[in-house]
C-alpha cells in the first residue's frame, strides 16, 4: 500500500510525542495547560493511524470534496472539542453560549468532549476521512499542525465567506494568514497559544528577564533557567532571539538555533527542558526564569505576586486551536452560523472570561471587561496591537524537515 507523506512518524517525532504525553502540554486538559504544535497520545492506535500505510486521500491540498449539506431541513450541529474549552455556568449545570445559541438559531448542538490529544483523535477520524464518508461530526477544534495536514490531504470542507461576516470581520491580524491556510479559507482559531518568557522576581532579586538572550547568558540566572521541551517553542524563540523569522527560515538558521542551546546546556546556564512541570519549580523559584505558557502563567499569577511575564523585543511564538469543517459533513452551513456566533463580541468575550486562553477576535475588550475588568487588561487574554506585531508562527515543516529537525533536538535535550 502506498504510504502518504504527511502520515509518516520517524522515531525523532513518535519520541516528540512520547514527550508531550508525559510531562508536555499533550498530557493536561485544556483548562489547566496548553499543548504544542505536533503532540498527543502515545497509543497503539493513535501512532498507527498516523504511519501504517493509508488509504488515498478523496483529493489532495486542501480540495476538500463538497458533501450534501443538510442544514436547511437538520437544525442539528455535531462538535467534538477539548474537554473543559467552553463556557459553563456557575451550577456547572448548562453552557450559556452553546444555550443562546440554540435558542436563537434552532439548532440543536451534540457537544461532545471527546479530543483528549491531536494524534488520538485523528487516529478516530481518520479512517472515515480516508475512505470518503462522513465521521460524524459537522465541526472539529484541533491544533494548527494537524489542521495543516487535514487540509494538505483534502479532509476538510471549504468554507462559505457569506455565513462568516463576523469571523471575517472581527479575526484578529495576527491569526489571518497561517501558511497553511492564508486568509482562513478553511479554519478560523478558537483560541490562540503564547509562548512567552516567565519569571520570578523574588529568585531573580527583583530583576526583569526579557529575552533569550539573558536566559542564557545571565551569569546570575546560571542553573536557574528553563526551556521546553516542546521543538517549536524553544527553538521557535531562539530563532527570534538570534534575529531569524520562525515562520521563513532555513536549515543553517534552526543548527545555529540548535548550536545556541547547545551552549546554554553545556555551560550548565540551562537547569532542564521541562514539561509543564516547570511551573512548581518556578513558584517555588528552583526555576528563576523560563519558556513559558501563556495560560500557566494566568493561573500561577493568581496565587503568587511573584510571577512576572515578559514579551521579548524580539518577539514570541503563538500557535492556536481551530475549528474546520470534516469532509462529507453533513451540516456545513450550520457549522458555519456556529463559527460566526462565536466572532460576535459578547459572545467572544463570555468564552474568553471562562477559558483564559489567547482570544481571536478584534475588538472584544469593552465586552470583556463587562465581565471582568482585570481579564479585558491582560495582555495574554487580549494582546495589545504592539504585542500582537511581535507575534510570529512556527512555519509547517514537511515530514523530512520535521524527522531531521526532532532527531537534533532529541539530542539536544537528551531525550
Amino acid at each position: 500500500m502506498e504510504q502518504y507523506e504527511p502520515d509518516s512518524l520517524s522515531a525523532a517525532q513518535t519520541a516528540a510525542i512520547r514527550r508531550s504525553l508525559t510531562s508536555g502540554r499533550g498530557a493536561l486538559t485544556r483548562r489547566s495547560m496548553l499543548r504544542a504544535g505536533g503532540v498527543g497520545a502515545l497509543t497503539v492506535g493513535g501512532l498507527a493511524s498516523l504511519s501504517a500505510c493509508g488509504i488515498p486521500p478523496a483529493k489532495r491540498e486542501g480540495q476538500g470534496p463538497a458533501s450534501t449539506d443538510a442544514s436547511a431541513t437538520e437544525k442539528t450541529l455535531a462538535f467534538s472539542n477539548w474537554t473543559e474549552y467552553m463556557d459553563v455556568s456557575e451550577d456547572e449545570k448548562s453552557r450559556p453560549t452553546l444555550e443562546a445559541f440554540a435558542k436563537r438559531t434552532g439548532i440543536k448542538v451534540k457537544y461532545t468532549e471527546d479530543i483528549n490529544d491531536n494524534v488520538e483523535f485523528f487516529g478516530k477520524i481518520k479512517p472515515q476521512l480516508a475512505a470518503g464518508q462522513d465521521t460524524g461530526r459537522d465541526l472539529i477544534c484541533v491544533t494548527d499542525w494537524l489542521a495543516a495536514r487535514m487540509i494538505r490531504l483534502g479532509w476538510v470542507q471549504k468554507l462559505d465567506p457569506a455565513n462568516l461576516p463576523n469571523a471575517y470581520a472581527n479575526l484578529s491580524a495576527q491569526f489571518r494568514r497561517p501558511d497553511w491556510d492564508p486568509g482562513r479559507s478553511y479554519s478560523y482559531p478558537w483560541t490562540g497559544i503564547s509562548t512567552v518568557i516567565a519569571y520570578n522576581s523574588k529568585a531573580t532579586g527583583g530583576k526583569k528577564v526579557d529575552s533569550v538572550t539573558q536566559l542564557l547568558d545571565d551569569p546570575a540566572l546560571k542553573g536557574r533557567v528553563g526551556f521546553l521541551t516542546e521543538m517549536r517553542d524553544s527553538v521557535g524563540m531562539t530563532l527570534l532571539d538570534l534575529g531569524k523569522d520562525p515562520g521563513d527560515f532555513t536549515d543553517a538558521d534552526y543548527d545555529a538555533a540548535i548550536g545556541r542551546l547547545q551552549k546554554g546546556v553545556d555551560k550548565k546556564q540551562i537547569r532542564r527542558f521541562t514539561g509543564n512541570d516547570y511551573t512548581s519549580d518556578l513558584d517555588k523559584g528552583d526555576i528563576a526564569a523560563c519558556l513559558a505558557w501563556a495560560g500557566d502563567i494566568i493561573q500561577l499569577q493568581a496565587d503568587n505576586p511573584d510571577i512576572k511575564f515578559s514579551i521579548p523585543s524580539a518577539g514570541y511564538i503563538t500557535s492556536s486551536d481551530n475549528l474546520l469543517v470534516p469532509a462529507q459533513a453533513r451540516h456545513k452551513t450550520n457549522a458555519e452560523k456556529f463559527i460566526d456566533y462565536y466572532y460576535e463580541l459578547p459572545v467572544a468575550a463570555q468564552l474568553a472570561a471562562y477559558i483564559n486562553y489567547v482570544c481571536p477576535v478584534d475588538g472584544v475588550k469593552d465586552e470583556l471587561a463587562r465581565i471582568d475588568p482585570e481579564l479585558a487588561n491582560n495582555t495574554l487574554i487580549l494582546p495589545d496591537k504592539a504585542m500582537a506585531k511581535k507575534s510570529h508562527a512556527f512555519r509547517s515543516l514537511t515530514s523530512a524537515e520535521e524527522t531531521a529537525y526532532e532527531e537534533k533536538f532529541a539530542k539536544l535535550i537528551g531525550a
